[in-house]
């Protein structure tokens, strides 16, 4: 039902978290996700925990969807002093394509628990179903 894009996201996400470096507009971080079919809707699940809501982006042109969020630094008071720091920050971004077999104009979003869900029902013209035979009830004899 999708594709993956980049091959060497997996690469980018190791060499990140060894080198500590964060996700910027220009070059996002990866962010873990899932995706699976049930009944009806193909189903992606994407963590993003510690995101506000306001903080994610989902665009779909034509079939390629995108999913852009920021973790933002939490505000801290002035007398606040780190002692460890591994929660990444930063923008974290995922594009996939999708296949033509998903109604792309239908697509629900849910955000609860850290968890973007995104819903996207199969489409009409790819549901399997039944072809009706149509016979003619007219029969015509050969003669020789």
């Amino acid at each position: 039902m999708l594709m993956r894009t980049d091959p060497f996201r997996e690469l980018d996400r190791l060499t990140q978290q060894l080198l500590g470096t964060t996700g910027t507009w220009s070059r996002p971080s990866a962010m873990p996700m899932d995706a699976y079919r049930e009944g009806e809707e193909y189903v992606i699940a994407i963590d993003l925990p510690g995101v506000a809501t306001d903080a994610i982006d989902i665009d779909v042109e034509r079939n390629m969807l995108t999913v852009k969020a920021e973790r933002r630094p939490a505000d801290k008071a002035d007398d606040v002093q780190m002692e460890l720091s591994e929660r990444p920050l930063g923008v974290f971004s995922r594009q996939l394509v999708l296949a033509d077999t998903l109604d792309t104009e239908h697509i629900r979003a849910d955000y609860d628990a850290g968890v973007l869900t995104l819903r996207i029902p199969i489409a009409e013209r790819a549901k399997p179903r039944k072809i009706a035979i149509g016979g003619g009830s007219a029969r015509k004899e050969i003669s020789g």
